[in-house]
């Protein structure tokens, strides 16, 4: 095999991510890109403009995954896909997701320009929506290549504005009588490596540039409402009141109980999200709206305090009469990156002699979905501060770079297999 004849470009690395993020709905806040917006749109088209610009063959499936190949060799094998999502939350940063379509992006550049050609195809992935900012749900376009997703799901699950997933991709020009084709079956994907900043701090609290990911945590996600009764906060004793705040704040100390008291140290419960009617100083509340998360790397585990949380969903609303509507979003399961490839990834480091730590992701991935058709794992880079979802968040271009090379080194390896 050839060998590679430079390292990852720290600049062409910062170029394309800068640029990206002038694709931006909020630029004076961080960095905002929600799924199909305009600007959304717009970014899209670019990273499609640098993916053909390396010379890949680029297409699209009815919801929206990107694939960007370069062709190996050997048409009939199986294909070794990296890549990561280019949508944010609101007022976010600009390397949450991006850092892993540029690196994809770097590594088959480095590639080319070492006139290697591989024996498997390499494709570079953007997955639609990683973040569940736009439709209440998360990884929808990983989600649907693992047949988690239906295009069922897709005309059920709206917007703000009412507006299905369906109706966005229809008037958009997808084809969902293809969505039946978006699935991908076990064995029809080699192995994918994701390179993502690690949205913590553990790398920088080590000084490693390198983080070698064992396993995703996964999330189960509720969104509940709690209906109370209306009234005035001066005339109601409190013996009479059936206020909904109040069982909604419950709720959370009792999520923060359980999630405390958990058995497995990657347990972590939150209340993020809460609407309360009619946010009145002098009113009882008579409805609370709010949002669970709860993730953990071992799933019987979070099943228990799933189970727990769920019998005090009960005891509140008798004991403070009122009534709760809960609604399971989801309930994934954790995923375990490949042994295999993670020996790859472990040499890659030896041989490249950057240290490197094996570590747990709290936060969910694409290839978390990935990988119930595929072997997977993932390669982190330091987060300044552990800040992510933040316009703060901040990443050295050069580590990017150094996680490049192990990722690049890594895909070679796999092509040849």
């Amino acid at each position: 095999m050839k060998l590679l004849t430079e390292q990852a470009s720290a600049d062409n690395i910062a170029r394309i991510l800068e640029k990206l993020d002038t694709f931006n709905s909020d630029p004076s806040r961080g960095t905002t890109r929600v799924l199909f917006t305009p600007v959304e749109i717009a970014g899209r088209n670019y990273i499609k403009e640098e993916m053909a610009a390396l010379g890949l063959t680029v297409r699209e499936d009815a919801i929206g995954n990107i694939f960007a190949a370069l062709p190996g060799t050997d048409p009939s094998l199986a294909p070794v896909w990296t890549g990561s999502h280019i949508d944010t939350v609101l007022q976010a940063g600009m390397y949450d997701g991006m850092a892993g379509v540029v690196a994809g992006l770097e590594a088959v550049r480095l590639i080319r320009a070492a006139g290697i050609t591989p024996k498997r195809t390499i494709e570079v992935v953007v997955y639609t929506s990683e973040e569940p900012t736009r439709f209440g749900l998360n990884c929808l376009g990983s989600r649907a290549l693992a047949g988690a997703l239906t295009l069922e799901d897709a005309e059920r699950l709206k917007d703000e504005e009412g507006r299905t997933l369906a109706e966005v991709l229809a008037d958009l020009g997808y084809d969902l009588a293809r969505f039946k084709d978006i699935p991908i079956a076990r064995g029809a994907v080699h192995g994918a490596i994701e390179l993502h900043i690690e949205q913590g701090a553990v790398l920088e609290s080590l000084g490693l540039p390198i983080g070698l990911v064992k396993t995703i945590s996964a999330p189960t996600n509720f969104e509940v409402s709690v209906r109370g009764k209306q009234s005035h906060a001066g005339s109601t004793p409190m013996h009479l009141r059936h206020d909904a705040f109040l069982a909604c704040c419950e709720i959370a100390l009792e999520l923060e109980r359980l999630a405390k008291a958990s058995t497995s140290p990657d347990t972590v419960g939150t209340v993020g999200k809460v609407e309360v009617v009619p946010n009145a100083s002098n009113v009882i509340s008579g409805l609370v709206q709010f949002s669970i998360d709860i993730r953990d790397s071992d799933y019987e585990t979070k099943s228990k305090l799933v189970a727990g949380l769920q019998t005090f969903f009960r005891e509140v609303e008798a004991r403070r009469k009122v009534e709760l509507d809960i609604r399971q979003i989801n309930d994934d399961k954790p995923t375990h990156s490949d042994p295999a490839i993670l020996g790859l990834l472990e040499e890659a480091c030896i041989k490249k002699d950057i240290p490197y730590h094996k570590m747990v992701s709290g936060a969910f991935h694409d290839s978390m979905m990935v990988g119930r058709f595929a072997p997977i794992a993932m390669i982190f880079v330091p987060s300044k501060d552990g800040i992510s979802h933040n316009p703060d968040e901040f990443t050295e271009y050069g580590d990017i770079a150094k996680g490049t090379d192990i990722l690049v080194e890594t895909l070679l390896r796999m092509t040849m297999e």
